[in-house]
C-alpha cells in the first residue's frame, strides 16, 4: 500500500514540473537565437525630423538655408555635377525651347555643382519665394538689375570667376563654370547672408510610396520642349525601387561626379503662361496665377493644379497641397501653348 502511495505522489510531482516548464516557455520572449517570431509585428520607428523639401526623415533637424543654383542643361554641359544631391530640380526654358535647371539644395550640399549658368528674372523670383541663397554665372538685363538692387542674397560668376566659381579644363565656355559646396558657404559669409532656414514651404508628404492611392497607371512619361531631341526627356518607373529614372536625348541622366543615375520619387508638370520678350527669344513667365498640372508618383498619374503659396510653387489637389512621396522631385514648367496635353504624354 505504501508502495502505491509513493508512486502516485511521484507521478504528481513529475506532472507539475512539466506544466511549470510549459508555462515558462510560453512566457519567454518570442525572439529565439536572435530571430523574431514571424507572426510578431515589426516595430515601425519614425525618425523625428523631416526634410522640408524632400520629406525624407532623419534623426537630426534640417536647419540650413536652401541654396538654388542655375545649372546649364545644354547637351555640351551634360552630365552635370551635383544633380543627384538636389532635393528638387526645376526645369524651364531660358530662350526659345532651350531649357535650364534650377537645383535646390537643402538636405545636403554636394562637393561640386555645375556647370553654372546665367540668371533670368523668373529664376530669381523662384529663389526669392524659396528664401534661398542664389548662385548663377551671368545674367539677362532684367536679372542683372534685380541682382544689383539686392532682391536676393547671391553670388555670381561675373564677380567671382576664378575664386568662388572656377572653370574646368575638360569643357569649353560657357559650359565649364563650377562651384563647390565649400565655396557656396564661403560666398554666404562674404555676402553677410543668413545661413539658417527661416521659411518652411507648404509641401505635404505621404509616409511612403505604398500610401499613394491607385490611379491612372503611368510607367513611361515623355516631355518635349520643341522639336529637338536634345530636349526630349523620358521618365521610366522602376517598380522595385519605386523611383523614376530619366533620359535626355536618349541618354541616361546621371551625376558626373558619382556616376549615380538620377532617381526621382515625384515628377511634376506645371502649365505656365510664357511670353517672348525680345529678339533673343528670352521669356517672361507668369508664376503667380497658377494653372493645370500633372503629378506622377508610385507609377500612377494625377491631374492636379498648382498655386503659388507664400512664394513657393505648390502642387494642389482638392484645394490642399497634394501629397508627395518622400524623396527627390523634378518639376517641369511647360508652356500653355502648346500646353500639357501636347507636350507631355504617358503610357501605362
Amino acid at each position: 500500500m505504501k508502495k502505491w502511495l509513493f508512486l502516485i505522489v511521484l507521478l504528481l510531482i513529475v506532472t507539475g514540473c512539466s506544466k511549470d516548464k510549459e508555462n515558462a516557455a510560453d512566457s519567454e520572449d518570442p525572439i529565439i537565437d536572435g530571430t523574431q517570431d514571424e507572426n510578431s509585428p515589426d516595430e515601425v520607428v519614425t525618425l523625428p525630423y523631416a526634410a522640408p523639401f524632400s520629406g525624407e526623415r532623419s534623426e537630426e533637424e534640417f536647419t540650413t538655408r536652401p541654396v538654388l543654383v542655375t545649372i546649364n542643361n545644354h547637351p555640351k554641359a551634360r552630365p552635370q555635377s551635383g544633380l543627384a544631391s538636389a532635393d528638387i530640380v526645376y526645369e524651364m526654358v531660358a530662350e526659345g525651347n532651350i531649357t535650364r535647371l534650377l537645383a535646390l539644395y537643402q538636405s545636403e550640399l554636394p562637393e561640386k555643382i555645375g556647370p553654372v549658368r546665367s540668371a533670368r528674372d523668373y529664376f530669381i523670383d523662384i529663389s526669392v519665394g524659396l528664401d534661398a541663397f542664389y548662385v548663377a554665372h551671368g545674367y539677362s538685363p532684367d536679372a542683372q538689375m534685380m541682382l544689383r538692387t539686392g532682391v536676393v542674397d547671391h553670388i555670381n560668376g561675373m564677380q567671382y570667376d576664378g575664386t568662388l566659381l572656377n572653370r574646368s579644363n575638360d569643357r569649353v565656355a560657357p559650359h565649364n563654370s563650377y562651384t563647390t559646396g565649400e565655396h557656396v558657404l564661403e560666398g554666404m559669409k562674404k555676402e553677410n547672408a543668413r545661413t539658417t532656414i527661416e521659411k518652411i514651404p507648404s509641401l505635404a508628404f505621404y509616409n511612403s510610396a505604398d500610401d499613394v492611392p491607385l490611379s491612372a497607371l503611368a510607367s513611361i512619361i515623355d516631355v518635349r520642349y520643341g522639336s529637338s531631341e536634345d530636349f526630349h526627356h523620358m521618365y521610366s518607373y522602376d517598380t522595385l525601387t519605386q523611383q523614376y529614372n530619366r533620359t535626355s536625348g536618349g541618354t541616361k541622366t546621371i551625376d558626373h561626379e558619382s556616376l549615380e543615375e538620377i532617381s526621382l520619387a515625384n515628377v511634376l508638370f506645371f502649365e505656365v503662361v510664357h511670353q517672348t520678350i525680345d529678339k533673343a527669344g528670352r521669356q517672361q513667365l507668369d508664376l503667380t496665377s497658377g494653372g493645370k498640372g500633372y503629378l506622377f508618383q508610385a507609377g500612377v498619374m494625377k491631374e492636379i493644379e498648382w498655386q503659388q503659396l507664400d512664394g513657393v510653387l505648390v502642387p494642389m489637389e482638392n484645394g490642399q497641397p497634394a501629397k508627395l512621396v518622400p524623396g527627390k522631385s523634378w518639376i517641369h514648367l511647360v508652356k500653355t501653348n502648346p500646353g500639357l496635353d501636347q507636350m507631355v504624354t504617358f503610357t501605362p
